[in-house]
């Protein structure tokens, strides 16, 4: 069910999958071109990994950086934003007493990054942006007002995980930068939702995902590194790099390109996925990320008006995720559940319907998570919200 264009994706047409913000979905073109790296690959691996991989990564590293407005030399690929994440927190030289900032939207594994500080005596700050949200000044002034003279680093998100907010970042970046406090910028949705320059961003790091709305393979992502800041930065894997004799390339690239074998088809694939998403809609890219900005907004007018709710945050806050409250509920989850909310549960046995139920911002609030990717429809919100009226008793 869904757009023409679901014909593209391999995805069970018995489901409404609305939940593209998880783990993204890789088209069937995209996905034969990674088997076709990956035979070619099997056919000689010495060949292709001791010979090919270099000049095939700096390739596909080009065609990315190109994409989210970066050098390729300030490019690293990693798995995924939270090996990104932790990459960045992993380096931090600190000391009892130093505070790490973030926000209570953030992503908990990338907050658990942090918390691994905790045990040398730092101290990690969530600063309360509220939701329902009203305004993008209430992220900035939350976060600022959370800052100390001991904050050493920030993580921001660009586009939140449970919430799915469009934060400030370039203004956040520039007034933490002013405050001498580098920001980790964790931009695990945003390359392929919105137009993104890397650059004009500032942020002395910033990691994204290309598995998400690149619908790259999974285990494609970047970190990005500010140029003045790579000399301090090493691979969570040491490796041959770390004392290569070579001179033509950076110590940066000779140490994040190799960190032992493994399989790099999946950003290799990057390319594919960039020009086939581009080649979908007669605009390219930047209609298909209109197009998916207008399908949620229009999911989540259908949300809240079942819900008989207002909008909890303003259309320019959001992208292709919206999150829209539900009423409170406390919810028993058990350990083997984390990912398991009854209501979500029910929505898939009950309805088929594909879509994350989560806790937020603490029990018992609660929300409901829609995302629209271009083989989505209008239908599919339709036959979400009568399903949660019926559900949630609001007949």
């Amino acid at each position: 069910m869904g757009s023409d264009l679901a014909r593209h994706w391999t995805l069970d047409p018995r489901i409404d999958f609305l939940n593209h913000g998880s783990f993204g979905a890789c088209p069937r073109p995209v996905l034969e071109a990674q088997a076709e790296l990956r035979a070619r690959m099997e056919r000689q691996p010495v060949q292709f990994l001791a010979r090919e991989l270099e000049g095939l990564a700096d390739e596909a590293r080009g065609a990315l950086a190109q994409f989210v407005g970066a050098d390729p030399d300030d490019l690293a690929f990693v798995p995924n934003a939270t090996t990104g994440v932790n990459t960045v927190v992993h380096a931090l030289d600190l000391r009892p007493g130093d505070e790490l900032l973030t926000t209570d939207h953030a992503y908990n594994a990338c907050r658990n990054a942090l918390r691994w500080h905790e045990q040398r005596g730092v101290r990690v700050v969530a600063a309360s942006v509220p939701w329902p949200v009203s305004s993008a000044s209430q992220v900035l002034d939350a976060v600022l007002a959370a800052v100390s003279p001991r904050t050493r680093l920030a993580l921001i998100d660009h586009v939140t995980s449970p919430t799915g907010l469009i934060f400030p970042v370039r203004e956040l970046v520039q007034r933490l930068d002013e405050r001498g406090v580098d920001t980790v910028v964790d931009g695990a949705h945003a390359p392929g939702m919105l137009p993104l320059d890397v650059r004009t961003v500032g942020a002395a790091y910033y990691t994204g995902n290309c598995h998400k709305w690149l619908c790259a393979p999974k285990g494609a992502a970047f970190l990005y590194v500010r140029r003045d800041r790579q000399e301090r930065l090493r691979p969570l894997v040491i490796s041959h790099g770390a004392n290569s004799p070579r001179t033509d390339r950076p110590m940066f690239r000779l140490e994040f390109d190799w960190t032992g074998t493994d399989d790099p088809t999946p950003f290799l694939a990057v390319p594919h996925a960039i020009r086939f998403l581009g080649s979908l809609l007669p605009g390219g890219w930047p209609a298909l990320m209109q197009r998916n900005h207008q399908l949620a907004l229009a999911a989540r007018r259908v949300l809240c008006e079942a819900l008989r709710i207002e909008p909890p945050a303003p259309e320019p806050m959001i992208g292709s995720l919206a999150s829209v409250p539900l009423p409170d509920a406390d919810v028993a989850i058990s350990t083997k559940g984390v990912w398991w909310h009854p209501l979500q549960r029910a929505l898939l046995e009950r309805h088929a319907i594909e879509v994350p139920v989560m806790t937020f911002p603490a029990p018992p609030g609660q929300l409901i998570r829609i995302s629209a990717q271009v083989y989505n429809d209008e239908t599919q919100y339709s036959r979400l919200a009568g399903a949660l009226r019926r559900l949630l008793d609001l007949a």
